[in-house]
């Protein structure tokens, strides 16, 4: 109860920040970033859109992968108007399919870019049943399966270009606190509800990806310490953020990524 007052009225933590801290204050003290590459996954609203042009202020070269092209060319459209000389990606990827999370990865290869920053950030709240093209659960397809693909696919890269650099390179997995909801078997659950709609509870789903995330965390973490790889990854808990993730059902409540 303590901490969740001291989040609401702003309260800085041991970083220095709190609540009520922008990414452009949180960025201060990296003001030049223009040998980084960054790849933010659901960069066309809410977190994502605001990450990107905090990231684009300080000169970092993005990439934005997006199922919405349209959407993204339209995000990085703003980011460009505010700061012209942005260099700015856009590519096509849908989280949900692991055959577009292959091929996105394969043409960013082609591409020869280095790749210091992965912000795993994208996220869907399916209110409605749903199953991916792989047969797996749409919330759990897209908010794990799809970023835990990703991640691993770019994993050598990552090494590789903090190696060369000197540079850490920094993945973030952007969960919520509602991964804390989810109790049960987390197996037997996406087995169920990627078989049937019978036992479909959308914010269970929700939890069980966003656990997923935490735990993949965890253990991703302790592979690149074991490996002595300059590279760190953490999960994050975003908070109350005005968002689209429910974008299925808009409104005041159903808009608030928590």
């Amino acid at each position: 109860m303590l901490e969740t007052l001291k989040y609401l009225i702003g309260s800085t933590g041991v970083s220095g920040f709190g609540s009520k801290s922008t990414a452009e204050e949180v960025t201060e003290t990296c003001p030049d970033l223009r040998s980084i590459t960054a790849i933010i996954t659901g960069a066309t609203s809410g977190i994502g859109a605001e990450t990107a042009r905090v990231l684009a202020k300080r000169g970092a070269r993005l990439v934005l992968p997006a199922r919405n092209l349209k959407a993204a060319e339209e995000a990085k459209a703003r980011i460009v108007s505010e700061f012209p000389e942005s260099e700015i990606i856009v590519m096509a990827l849908d989280l949900s399919s692991l055959t577009s999370v292959r091929n996105f990865v394969s043409e960013l290869e082609s591409l020869n870019l280095p790749v210091n920053i992965l912000i795993n950030n994208a996220g869907k709240f399916a209110h409605e049943h749903a199953i991916s093209e792989d047969g797996i659960e749409m919330t759990f397809a897209t908010n794990y399966l799809g970023h835990f693909l990703l991640t691993k696919l770019l994993l050598n890269t990552m090494m590789k270009t903090a190696k060369q650099t000197g540079v850490p390179g920094r993945i973030v997995n952007v969960s919520s606190s509602i991964h804390g909801w989810f109790s049960g078997d987390m197996i037997r659950y996406i087995g169920q509800i990627s078989r049937s709609k019978s036992q479909y509870d959308a914010t269970r789903a929700y939890a069980l990806s966003k656990l997923a995330n935490v735990l993949h965390t965890k253990e991703l973490a302790q592979r690149l310490k074991q490996v002595d790889a300059n590279v760190t990854v953490n999960c994050v808990h975003p908070g109350i953020v005005r968002t689209r993730l429910t974008r299925e059902r808009e409104g005041l409540i159903t808009g608030i990524y928590i």
